[in-house]
């Protein structure tokens, strides 16, 4: 929209004055009440060229194949903002689904998820689903209590106080699980076989046997 305007204004060679004149006419368009952030930035790039505008003797320096190559450069930075914007949008909706998603399975279910994928070599997937399988037989053992919303970070805090030795592999779980959830890592065998690893550990694993002592220290 206005970029079709600045390149008319161009063409036609009119003057800055009414290249301005356009430019303003075109933003206050009912459209723009609301403005998108596509809109705000399409606003922005307006007011950068029409710096280049005002401040250029004569035109704009190089003639038009130069404006063509700003365009060319504002245009990829528009695409760059707005797939920016829509992974931030992304991630923002991981987050409020939190660790397991919007579906509710058992450990059992999500296990054999995993291996599917893994089949697969959907590695990503493959990990995500063992680390939820990982988080509900937690829950179901009653090793951490079951928690709405919790994040993998949060599992890994809550399940290695109750588990010391399994600390430090819990939070290397978790930052795979977030890589590959929230920074769009395409995760690889190794990372799997690892998270599998640790669901197999976990699974013989009990909580240190509470003493008189301690039991009355709580």
């Amino acid at each position: 929209m206005i970029i079709s305007v600045i390149g008319a204004v161009v063409l036609d060679d009119i003057g800055r004055d009414e290249a301005r004149r356009r430019a303003v006419e075109e933003l206050v368009r009912p459209e723009y009440q609301q403005e998108s952030l596509i809109d705000r930035i399409f606003r922005t790039v307006q007011d950068f060229l029409d710096s280049l505008l005002d401040n250029a003797p004569g035109g704009v320096p190089g003639g038009v194949f130069a404006l063509v190559v700003v365009l060319l450069v504002v245009a990829a930075l528009v695409l760059l903002i707005a797939w920016q914007a829509k992974r931030a949008t992304r991630s923002r909706r991981a987050a409020a689904d939190g660790l397991f998603g919007v579906r509710e399975r058992t450990a059992g279910e999500h296990r054999a998820e995993a291996e599917r994928l893994a089949g697969e070599s959907r590695w990503a997937e493959a990990i995500r689903e063992r680390l939820r399988a990982i988080a509900r037989d937690l829950e179901h053992r009653a090793i951490v209590a079951p928690q709405p919303g919790r994040t993998a970070d949060e599992l890994a805090e809550a399940a290695g106080r109750e588990l010391p030795e399994f600390a430090a592999r819990l939070a290397v779980a978790a930052r795979l699980f977030d890589d590959v959830t929230y920074g769009e890592a395409p995760g690889n065998a190794e990372g799997y076989q690892a998270m599998s690893g640790l669901d197999q550990d976990l699974r013989a694993a009990r909580p240190a046997a509470i003493t008189p002592a301690t039991a009355g220290a709580r």
